[in-house]
């Protein structure tokens, strides 16, 4: 596998830090810590940045984690909530699309997204969890939708989709109504994280690392499958998406590598090809 090549973001990054390692593994750091790497209209911006740099960097699989050690995310600053307030009703729902889209560009990176929460992930933060494919939790983790108490609604940056569909309806608007905090082992239960481990990003790092020691092309078709699985409307449609999906890999240069590995008992050389 060619060693991963960063693409350069069009312009430079000030909220976000973002690098990619030898093995692969991508890690995007939301870095405001002094703000508690609340976020801004500027890092809404450097998400879909961010996302575009990544997205044909090689890398095989991103950690997204919060600077310092106070929280993960705790979503809009209200210090630039004036900024927010002095728009249009079309300039506001501008920042709205752009700021949704710079979320959903990295969950539709085309490796998986872990992220490593740690203290509160709220509002926005929150938002930012559920889009990854994988949630790791310390214990000081705090997950909170507190939109309702500040006038608006869970309808934000994809927030009631991806919500009910990690916990079930119920779960989701109980948290939706209330805006309550939910505590790690909570988290945990209800499977809005998938474990509490004591170093999130460690660990956020092993299961990239796992990650990439796998098939990139399978990697990258499985992740497909899964998330079209939620959206497709029929099991017959998912199957049609499974199967083009294999039939696609068996063509690719890693299947017969692959084969010839496990008869050998090595491990496979990648080639992503």
């Amino acid at each position: 596998m060619p060693e991963p090549q960063l693409t350069t973001p069009r312009t430079e990054l000030r909220t976000l830090l973002l690098d990619v390692g030898d093995d692969g593994v991508a890690v995007l750091t939301v870095n405001r810590p002094d703000r508690a790497n609340s976020q801004t209209v500027t890092m809404f911006h450097e998400f879909g940045e961010a996302a575009l740099a990544l997205r044909d960097s090689g890398a095989r699989a991103l950690v997204v984690r919060g600077a310092g050690e106070r929280a993960f995310c705790t979503g809009f600053d209200l210090a630039e909530i004036d900024v927010l307030r002095e728009m249009g009703p079309l300039e506001f729902l501008a920042f709205q699309e752009l700021a949704a889209n710079g979320i959903a560009a990295l969950r539709a990176l085309p490796f998986p997204v872990i992220a490593a929460v740690h203290g509160p992930a709220a509002g926005g933060g929150m938002s930012l969890a559920l889009a990854a494919d994988i949630r790791l939790a310390a214990p000081s983790a705090k997950f909170a939708l507190s939109f309702v108490k500040v006038g608006l609604s869970i309808g934000e940056l994809g927030t009631s989709w991806t919500l009910s569909r990690l916990v079930g309806p119920g779960i989701a608007a109980e948290l939706a109504f209330t805006g309550r905090t939910v505590e790690a082992a909570e988290a945990a239960r209800i499977g809005l994280v998938n474990r509490v481990v004591d170093d999130p990003v460690a660990e956020a790092h092993a299961v990239a690392a796992a990650v990439a020691r796998n098939s990139p092309g399978g990697v990258r078709l499985s992740k497909r499958a899964l998330q079209a699985g939620m959206e497709v409307g029929s099991y017959a449609a998912a199957m049609e998406l499974e199967n083009r999906g294999q039939a696609l890999l068996t063509r690719a240069a890693d299947f017969p590598e692959a084969l010839a590995a496990f008869r050998e008992g090595r491990p496979p050389v990648w080639t992503g090809r």
